[in-house]
């Protein structure tokens, strides 16, 4: 007895003997990939190679070839409905940004108006266009005409993040 090792006798199939009798479908199928591959990148090097050409020598040229839009004319001919414009309410002029309470007539409060720097007020002190802050209390403020008239206006402190 020349071989010894049962296991050298029995049959295997490789990886390659595998891929060679199967070579009917595989084969086609890696040149279709291959070949799709390709094309896939002849076709994007193609459509890239176009826009990496010299651009116009003066920007403005390609910005003046466009036709200007009218945006309202093409939001009517869409059918939409003309919006009007909203008038500032008294509150959005006030931003409260902070309170100091001292008592029934005392405190005070920093208030910004109109978007500028936000300045302090005491009790009884005019903050804009006749509106006099009348008590500072807590988180909130309240303006109006006359430190003891009725209140106009009351401003909150934004909620803490």
């Amino acid at each position: 007895m020349i071989n010894h090792n049962p296991l050298m006798l029995s049959y295997r199939p490789s990886f390659a003997t595998a891929f060679s009798a199967s070579s009917r479908l595989v084969l086609p199928a890696a040149s279709l990939l291959v070949w799709g591959a390709v094309a896939f990148s002849a076709v994007t090097w193609g459509l890239r190679w176009p826009a990496t050409g010299a651009a116009p020598s003066n920007a403005t040229t390609a910005a003046q070839a466009l036709p200007e839009v009218d945006v309202s004319a093409a939001a009517r001919t869409l059918g939409a409905a003309p919006v009007a414009a909203a008038a500032p309410t008294l509150a959005s002029r006030f931003q409260l940004q902070g309170v100091m309470a001292g008592g029934p007539n005392a405190g005070a409060a920093l208030i910004a108006v109109d978007g500028k720097a936000a300045k302090p007020y005491r009790v009884g002190a005019v903050v804009a266009d006749g509106l006099v802050l009348q008590s500072a209390q807590g988180r909130r403020v309240t303006l109006g005409a006359a430190l003891d008239g009725p209140q106009s206006l009351v401003l909150e402190l934004p909620a803490k993040k």
